[in-house]
């Protein structure tokens, strides 16, 4: 962003499409700064080189590029891709006279309002290539800049609501003037939803190792409890908030407030039954959660277990519980809990069995099985 608002030009690739097993998904990006330093990754480091090279070029020219790295496994090894996967990287000079409206972009993603950028990566008129809309949510509200029509922006502007309800970013093909139908123009929508939320309930010495994993992975991390004595900014420092309430009032005030949703994953603490039986009883009771998980012993987990069941909580909503929390890491420390914690809510988010690699036959990524892909800007 300095570049940006210094009014100079820098190199931007972004991954459009994957196949395979790529190594970063679509929305990663990497910047060329005019010095020649570089922010970011498409590759995890395989074709790097190559994509630097190609957004030199086209800060040079002026002119995007839609480029296809590892066609075949051949052509993968020749640039990199060693993984045998195939991305697609859309390269563009960046600047405020190719995108003005970036400053306001960044604003939002800063203040965690979710916002769209569609850029048109491939169309039989080259002057159409690079064009782009800043789509917001709301319906009422008209999207920002044009693609070089307006059947093509309404077109795009509906399926990009669409894409960002679900914090998906993807590739779309339309026809030239956006017919639904056609084919020859694509249009790259990155979604920048608001990073999810991770609930930790109980300020103990676990939550201030768990609250430094969640930050890590991404997420905007609350820590809640009612003894003011513990849920202290000194303790938690790298949550983004911490709030001294009970701890099923103010989850039920949040899901109320609709600031709770199917990326969130709540981790209670406690193993207090007098705290984490509450905060349960509406955890498992919510629509949408993406992960919901109880640390204690195995005595801990039997009571809490009959506690929740005599509170009329369902086998089927009990069965939404990962308790004892974590994966079987043979981990002792807060740290190592936190990180076994983080690995069983990734294993969740993706479908992973949380076996070692070398067990496994197949793909190595798995597809999203909650809440989606999200792009993050540099």
């Amino acid at each position: 962003m300095s570049i940006w608002h210094a009014g100079g030009t820098a190199g931007l690739s972004t991954v459009v499409r994957t196949f395979r097993s790529a190594p970063r998904p679509p929305g990663a990006a990497m910047v060329v700064t005019p010095d020649g330093a570089v922010i970011g990754s498409v590759s995890g480091g395989c074709v790097e080189g190559a994509v630097y090279e190609l957004a030199t070029e086209v800060v040079r020219t002026g002119t995007p590029l839609l480029q296809r790295y590892g066609v075949s496994d051949d052509d993968a090894f020749a640039v990199g891709l060693t993984c045998g996967g195939i991305i697609d990287i859309f390269a563009e000079p960046l600047s405020q006279a190719t995108f003005p409206e970036l400053g306001a972009v960044a604003d939002d993603i800063d203040d965690s309002r979710a916002v769209a950028v569609a850029t048109v990566i491939a169309h039989p008129d080259p002057q159409w290539v690079g064009r782009r809309l800043v789509i917001r949510p709301d319906p009422g509200s008209r999207a920002v800049g044009s693609l070089g029509s307006a059947r093509a922006d309404d077109a795009v502007t509906d399926d990009a609501r669409g894409l960002l309800a679900v914090g998906r970013s993807e590739v779309l093909e339309y026809g030239p003037d956006g017919q639904r139908l056609g084919e020859g123009m694509k249009v790259f929508v990155a979604s920048y939803a608001p990073r999810p939320r991770m609930l930790v309930f109980g300020a103990i010495d676990f939550a201030v190792a768990l609250a430094q994993q969640g930050s890590l992975l991404g997420y905007r991390v609350t820590v809640c409890d009612a003894r003011s004595v513990f849920a202290t900014r000194a303790r938690f420092p790298t949550a983004d908030r911490v709030v001294v309430d009970w701890p099923h009032r103010y989850l039920a005030a949040e899901a109320k407030a609709g600031a709770i949703d199917r990326s969130t994953v709540i981790c209670v603490l406690t193993h207090d039954p007098k705290f984490d039986v509450p905060v349960l009883e509406v955890a498992l009771r919510l629509p949408e959660v993406g992960y919901v998980g109880a640390m204690g012993s195995r005595r801990t987990h039997d009571d809490r277990i009959a506690r929740l069941r005599a509170a009329g909580v369902t086998d089927a909503e009990l069965a939404r519980l990962s308790s004892p929390i974590g994966l079987d890491l043979g981990g002792r420390t807060p740290e190592e809990t936190a990180v076994s914690i983080a690995a069983d809510i990734i294993a969740k988010r993706w479908g992973g069995g949380g076996r070692p690699l070398t067990q496994i036959v197949g793909r190595i990524h798995h597809d999203a099985q909650v809440g989606g892909d999200s792009g993050l800007v540099q």
